[in-house]
């Protein structure tokens, strides 16, 4: 099915416009000429509570809502606080979209995570396989919040006709990424330990697991020229992948990333920490057939991220 074009003064709620997707959104959609985007911090409206939620929706009437809010971090956030993972992102999705639906919102784009898929899907993944065998443990209870998310959005297109979509981006990276220790995603994570190895002057890094699973990498500015093709070209039921149909294994991307940042010392491996998946690369027939592919190569994409991060690095000191 067809959608229509959104216009470029349709009311825009990016909701967690401040993090890294979010960002990216509000800036692509700046730069492009929508003029009434609407966003919110976490301090001014906590989307874990249903009532704000609803009052702000119901005040602001957004003609569109980009769902970029979420509590997300790498496998060590979510070993360590998956009920917070699970029962964060369930109030927050399920708040926005009944508020949504409520509000007399006409578009929705729900953003999911390629991390929802089975562990062990048929590579590349296509958008069937969803539900299709067990999670990966280490981040199971995002995958299943985002799950629910997804069959929400499916159950208000079947009760209220309404053309709200979903999307499943593959591991998303860029400026504004979290660089904190412990809490951060692979790519921020390797980063800020490379670099910080350089400075300490250290001959060796050790990462973690294997380095064998392979990784698809999506830049943010990639992934927000995507929703943008998708809200105005975009009506399924069906989840879309969002990709670049291109993945690298941990070690190949440590070496980038080592190069990159100037370590020249030796990369060890620690294989007492999980890998995770060990493979996640998405197919993206349905989103290339619509005309859009991943413009942004990786390894440029690592380069002007480290930029970002030497000139945003005090954020992230110890």
């Amino acid at each position: 099915m067809a959608a229509q074009p959104i216009s470029r003064d349709a009311r825009i709620y990016i909701a967690g416009h401040r993090g890294l997707v979010g960002a990216g959104l509000w800036r692509y959609f700046t730069e492009h000429g929508f003029v009434n985007l609407i966003g919110r911090s976490s301090e001014d409206l906590d989307l874990r509570d249903s009532g704000a939620t609803a009052a702000f929706l119901d005040e602001t009437r957004p003609d569109v809502v980009i769902d970029a809010a979420a509590r997300v971090g790498g496998i060590a956030a979510n070993d360590a606080r998956p009920a917070h993972f699970l029962s964060d992102n369930l109030r927050i999705q399920l708040n926005l979209l009944d508020s949504a639906v409520s509000a007399g919102v006409r578009r929705f784009l729900f953003l999911g995570s390629s991390c929802i898929y089975p562990k062990f899907a048929e590579q590349p993944i296509r958008e069937e396989a969803l539900l299709g065998g067990r999670l990966e443990s280490t981040n199971e209870a995002y995958a299943i919040a985002k799950l629910a998310g997804i069959l929400q959005v499916k159950a208000i297109r079947s009760q209220y006709g309404l053309p709200y979509i979903s999307a499943m981006p593959s591991n998303v990276y860029g400026p504004g990424d979290n660089f904190t220790a412990g809490d951060s995603h692979v790519l921020p994570a390797m980063i800020r330990r490379f670099h910080d190895a350089v400075r300490a002057g250290v001959s060796e890094v050790t990462c973690w697991g294997t380095g064998e699973p392979r990784r698809e990498f999506l830049h943010v500015d990639d992934l927000a020229a995507a929703c943008h093709v998708l809200l105005d070209r975009y009506d399924d039921a069906l989840p879309i992948n969002v990709g670049t149909g291109v993945d690298v294994t941990i070690a190949d991307l440590a070496r980038l990333v080592a190069d990159v940042v100037g370590f020249d010392g030796e990369v060890r491996w620690d294989a007492t920490k999980p890998d995770g998946t060990p493979r996640k690369l998405l197919d993206v027939q349905r989103l290339t057939a619509l005309g859009w592919q991943a413009a942004i190569p990786l390894s440029a994409g690592v380069k002007s991220m480290y930029e970002w991060f030497l000139d945003h690095q005090h954020d992230y000191r110890r």
